[in-house]
């Protein structure tokens, strides 16, 4: 009977209870690929196109985030998980790093997240 088990493996995740945004990248002008892989709106000018990648804590505030971030500009909402905690939008270069700046400045002005820096590729 033990040996049944013997070639599985056991994962367990954990997250530390605390609020914070630990991931918020832009990829500025990414392959179509990444696009049809991720199942992101296929229908966009991939010359001037970016994607914004934001991960947070509690993951719930990944619902908070979308929010902020649709109402704030041009974006497209392509992922997001209260799981998780991970939230993708898609559009203009500006419109995705100006949508993940209001996000970062409301949670950490009026939240009191602490956050991480944008970074951008």
């Amino acid at each position: 009977m033990a040996d049944e088990h013997r070639d599985q493996i056991r994962i367990v995740q954990e997250t530390v209870a605390g609020k914070e945004i630990t991931f918020a990248h832009v990829m500025g002008g990414p392959a179509p690929i990444i696009y049809q892989k991720l199942g992101l709106n296929p229908q966009v000018d991939y010359r001037s196109s970016a994607i914004g990648i934001m991960n947070m804590t509690p993951s719930e505030s990944a619902v908070i985030a979308s929010d902020i971030a649709v109402k704030s500009g041009n974006v497209y909402l392509g992922f997001a998980d209260r799981f998780t905690g991970t939230m993708i939008i898609t559009g203009e270069i500006s419109d995705v790093m100006s949508a993940m700046t209001e996000v970062v400045d409301y949670f950490r002005d009026t939240l009191g997240y602490v956050v991480c820096k944008i970074t951008k590729r």
